[in-house]
């Protein structure tokens, strides 16, 4: 039953077919990527884009100039640094990255940098509205509308690398392992390979809209190359079970698989909530999937940075900074 299809050809339903004959179809031009397959198992009809059994058996031989499902690039990579990290890319000929603007180190001879509208995802082919959707989808999930698309035109292999934007960890993450679809906070993407689509994922519920650390509207990241997020602090990883739930600071979300469930909870009492120092809500995630953490959120940091600041009128300053003779001066300028 598992090699049985049906396709949907003008509204109408053809077959059982075999998935031989929708490859040969395909090889001949009757089909197309757009045409809609169905086989028991399925909850609804899917595009033969997105049955990768239908694009990857050996028997399937492409014709000239047929696209491939998944344009992603496949890079390899290394990440260097304890506190402050970077990655470094490798490219090989025709390979490109895509990244924040203004997040590159370094990069090697023969890379071209091109600033484009959005993530590059919709540049296969899509036309003008398509960029500026997905420049649109940036900025509102905090991005900003370009992004850069470094591409190596060398014969041999090119490095780029960039750098973390604050003292934290940089982990590497690959969609194909994770259904091809990670829901991020804000401003935690880094770079990717080229075809990584960011998009916006927006919360259901109401309380986690107006109260969740991360707000109404999340980074959606989804397609099957590898992805370069980035938190403060130290990052961990936690495996849910089925129903297994965890509370978690909402500041200290950075990123979950798309089947955890992500809700908002009061932290009881009022005393608890006016002087624990947590804030009024926690951010409850329930399995299964996976989460990761971080220990240091940047709006924790920045908060411990403003309060140890000297507060005066001339700006900042370091004189005297933790003496005797620095308390002593703010005495006489009070």
């Amino acid at each position: 039953m598992g090699n049985i299809w049906y396709v949907a050809i003008n509204g109408k339903q053809e077959g059982p077919v075999s998935a031989e004959q929708i490859q040969q179809n395909l090889q001949n031009g009757v089909f197309t990527l757009n045409t809609f397959v169905w086989k028991q198992g399925f909850t609804d009809w899917q595009q033969i884009s997105n049955c990768p059994e239908l694009l990857a058996s050996p028997a399937f031989t492409p014709p000239p100039g047929f696209p491939s499902k998944n344009p992603t690039d496949i890079i390899d990579y290394e990440i260097f640094g304890s506190e402050m990290q970077f990655v470094e890319i490798e490219l090989d000929p025709q390979e490109s990255v895509v990244a924040e603007a203004g997040s590159m180190m370094y990069m090697s001879d023969f890379i071209q940098m091109e600033t484009i509208f959005g993530d590059g995802s919709e540049q296969h082919g899509g036309g003008l509205f398509d960029r500026m959707l997905g420049a649109g989808k940036r900025l509102i999930t905090g991005e900003g509308l370009f992004s850069t698309v470094f591409t190596y035109k060398g014969a041999d292999k090119g490095k780029v690398a960039f750098a973390a934007p604050y003292p934290g960890k940089i982990i590497a993450l690959d969609l194909k392992e994770f259904s091809g679809k990670l829901v991020c906070q804000k401003d935690a993407f880094l770079c990717a390979a080229k075809g990584v689509a960011i998009g916006i994922e927006f919360q259901k519920k109401i309380g986690a809209a107006l109260f969740g650390g991360e707000g109404f509207i999340m980074q959606k990241l989804e397609g099957e190359g590898k992805i370069f997020v980035h938190a403060g602090g130290t990052i961990i990883q936690k495996d849910l079970q089925a129903g297994e739930r965890l509370r978690i600071d909402t500041g200290c979300l950075v990123a979950m698989t798309k089947d955890i469930h992500y809700d908002i909870e009061f932290v009881g009492g009022v005393k608890s909530a006016l002087f624990g120092g947590e804030g009024f809500f926690f951010a409850t995630i329930t399995g299964p999937g996976h989460v990761w953490m971080q220990s240091l959120p940047f709006s924790r940091l920045a908060g411990r940075i403003h309060k140890a600041a000297p507060q005066n009128n001339a700006g900042f300053s370091s004189q005297g900074e933790g003496s005797v003779l620095g308390e002593l001066g703010n005495l006489f300028k009070r």
